[in-house]
């Protein structure tokens, strides 16, 4: 009897090619699926549908942030072109010798600038009406490098606060928002008058102190709180009317980096020892910000279930492709495709849908986002600080929309992948 020859073992090349071979007919008959024919031309459609969901959640995704994203940025910058990063006080009440103090601060790591200032109300009266106003001291000098003040100025110059001669040759200036010098019906080099109810004490009760000032500047930063109630004069002026001479209410500082405000704020109470306390923006505008927050999470929950509702489309389409391809799978099997191969062609095939209509709602939503940031036809009402719709699209928040869409797009494939894997061949073609 003749001996028969031995098979050599497999290559590492044979066994490479074979692999890849086996990944090719799993991605030839994935794509099989999808190109349905006429007669099955109805999972075709809802193969369609499916990455139609998937895109309109994913744009919605990105557009929805990408809003709330620049509205908070907005409403931050408009915040903090009025405000500084970080407000150093002391617990005992004003602040004598702040020149000092200042440059212990100034000599904090992370601190860009440092300015006085004077906080405190009055009452402003034209030729036309008066009105109250929170009215703030500041020196012109160094708060052109804490405050963007000058930004927001629409005529005038912080430059031209001079506090003016004690022998009144010259009018101190004061710059108005733009709502309160509306209601005083004043405009740039007009006159107005400060009246204080911090005056002596007489036999007839308190003498309010008046000093006349000379409007040399008009600012408008679009929030009304602001624009309506907010007033600045020279650091020198302030101290004269409020009759403090130097003293301060606090400190304000600007930091290098907004975002590390609050681990600079203890740098400054270190440095300055247990007396005086410092508050960075985000603690003074918790509440805002915190809104801001939930709004913005709240949004993206709703609009990922979109994606979820997307994701439901595709395990349905899936278990109707495994329906009617039932009896393929099991000639398949017959002819020695796994249950792992039969697994991996409906996870290609959802793998496919989800990452067509990821790919497809990412340039959707950019390509929104960039047509509502350069037209801005939104126009937003006035009760909003900001005319139009601010759109601010972050990559790290493109990125983890994609991912997540990937994922969750790839988890619904998984139970009907493994439904088509448990097709018996002897039950599928029992009747055929």
């Amino acid at each position: 009897m003749a001996r028969q020859p031995v098979s050599p073992l497999p290559s590492a090349r044979g066994l490479f090619l074979k692999e890849r071979e086996i990944v090719n007919f799993e991605w030839f008959v994935c794509l099989r699926y999808l190109k349905a024919k006429r007669k099955h031309g109805f999972i075709s459609i809802i193969s369609l549908i499916s990455i139609a969901g998937v895109m309109v959640g994913v744009m919605a995704l990105i557009v929805v942030l990408a809003v709330m994203t620049g509205f908070t940025s907005e409403f931050r910058d408009k915040i903090l072109g009025i405000n500084s990063h970080v407000v150093v006080q002391d617990y005992t009440g004003n602040i004598s010798g702040y020149e000092e103090i200042a440059a212990k601060v100034r000599a904090v790591e992370g601190v860009s600038g440092v300015t006085p200032y004077l906080y405190s109300q009055a009452m402003i009266t034209s030729g036309e009406g008066g009105t109250g106003a929170v009215l703030r001291g500041l020196d012109p000098a160094s708060a052109q490098g804490v405050l963007n003040l000058e930004k927001n100025l629409r005529t005038g110059s912080i430059a031209a606060l001079s506090s003016g001669q004690p022998d009144g040759r010259r009018l101190p200036g004061i710059i108005l928002g733009k709502e309160l010098a509306a209601q005083l019906h004043v405009s740039l080099h007009d006159r107005v008058r400060l009246i204080s109810a911090s005056g002596p004490l007489t036999p007839m009760g308190v003498l309010p102190k008046v000093s006349t000032c000379q409007v040399v500047g008009i600012f408008e930063t679009g929030m009304y709180e602001y624009d309506s109630a907010l007033a600045y004069v020279s650091l020198a002026t302030a101290q004269r009317f409020f009759d403090l001479p130097g003293l301060v209410h606090g400190l304000e500082v600007k930091t290098r980096d907004l975002n590390q405000a609050d681990r600079i704020a203890r740098r400054i109470e270190q440095a300055l020892g247990p007396s005086y306390f410092a508050k960075d923006w985000m603690r003074m505008n918790r509440n805002i910000f915190s809104a801001l927050q939930l709004e913005k999470t709240a949004l993206s929950v709703i609009m990922a279930l979109v994606v979820m509702v997307a994701a439901f489309n595709i395990v349905s389409t899936l278990i109707m492709v495994v329906m009617e391809k039932n009896k393929d799978i099991a000639i398949l099997k017959s002819m020695g495709a796994t249950s792992a191969s039969i697994m991996r062609i409906f996870i290609y095939e959802g793998l496919v849908i989800g990452l067509a209509g990821t790919v497809l709602g990412v340039l959707g939503g950019l390509s929104l986002c960039a047509i509502l940031s350069r037209y801005q036809f939104i126009k937003l009402p006035e009760v909003y600080p900001i005319s139009t719709l601010p759109v601010l699209v972050l990559p790290s928040d493109v990125i983890l929309i994609a991912l997540s869409a990937t994922i969750i797009t790839l988890a619904a494939t998984l139970y009907p992948s493994w439904q088509a894997a448990k097709v018996d061949p002897a039950v599928a073609l029992r009747y055929e």
